[in-house]
């Protein structure tokens, strides 16, 4: 029997890529999960700037369409998530790639609830911050309405997880989310949606980080682990990859060293396997 080949969406991570046959799958909904300062966020930024800087600057209608990348943010503000990645990589260019980027901010919705001053937030004035704000729905309602209209094949990061499940503490809330996340699961297959959804870890029940875990079609997991010398060592680990991971445990590509440079931001190094 002749086999399947499988189409791949690459990372943009150069040293990863090739250990992935090109890329992941495309439709799959990836949770990176990381410690704090893990790397999880700079993996990220490294996908988004070597995806971008890498495609053809205008293509030809019947050549390949650009990435299009959706940020979606709950907290943090689109210049900061900018500059961050323009300090995480100092080209020249840097910031005319970050314009290429979708941002969704649902900051207003999300401090709306909370004792944060309208100003901290909400440049408008006051009766337009009460008219956005009765006209508001919910913020998973929201969510969903950004996902849904995201263009087929895109890239979509969710920044983050860890905001709005903090804020789902509630059985009918955590019910709600995970719900929605259910339904990404689903309608990333239908539209070859990427879609990188970032948690830190160990600030969520363990339970809960476990069935976020179970939803989703990969897990990435950032960790610190002491290394000789008791030198700090970033690694990350493939614990779950639908589909992939029968490829990377034949060849024993499971967990790998981690470095964060200024030229190619997020490497994989020093591949070990898992005994």
């Amino acid at each position: 029997m002749a086999q399947q080949t499988v189409q791949k969406m690459p990372t943009g991570i150069a040293s990863l890529d090739p250990i992935l046959d090109g890329g992941v799958p495309p439709g799959s909904v990836i949770l990176l999960l990381g410690d704090i300062g893990g790397g999880n966020y700079e993996f990220v930024y490294s996908s988004i700037v070597n995806t971008i800087n890498a495609a053809p600057p205008s293509p030809s209608p019947a050549g390949p369409l650009p990435p299009l990348f959706k940020y979606i943010t709950f907290t943090r503000t689109m210049e900061d998530v900018k500059q961050e990645i323009a300090k995480s990589f100092p080209m020249e260019d840097a910031g005319r790639l970050t314009e290429k980027i979708r941002f969704e901010d649902l900051s207003e919705l999300y401090f709306d609830s909370s004792v944060v001053p309208d100003d901290w937030y909400s440049h408008g004035d006051i009766i337009t911050r009460l008219q956005k704000r009765a006209d508001h729905a919910g913020i998973l309602t929201q969510l969903a309405t950004a996902l849904n209209t995201a263009e087929p094949n895109s890239r979509i990061i969710i920044d983050s997880i860890t905001d709005i499940a903090t804020q789902s503490t509630t059985p009918n809330h955590w019910h709600s989310l995970t719900g929605l996340l259910r339904g990404l699961q689903r309608i990333s297959k239908q539209r070859n949606l990427t879609v990188y959804l970032l948690l830190t870890r160990g600030i969520i029940k363990e339970e809960e980080e476990r069935e976020i875990a179970d939803i989703v079609d990969a897990v990435l997991l950032f960790r610190w682990e002491e290394s000789s010398g008791a030198r700090r060592q970033r690694v990350m680990y493939f614990e779950k990859f639908r589909g992939v991971m029968p490829h990377l445990e034949e060849h024993d590509l499971v967990k790998f060293a981690v470095r964060i440079s200024t030229s190619s931001g997020f490497e994989v190094s020093n591949i070990r396997v898992v005994i």
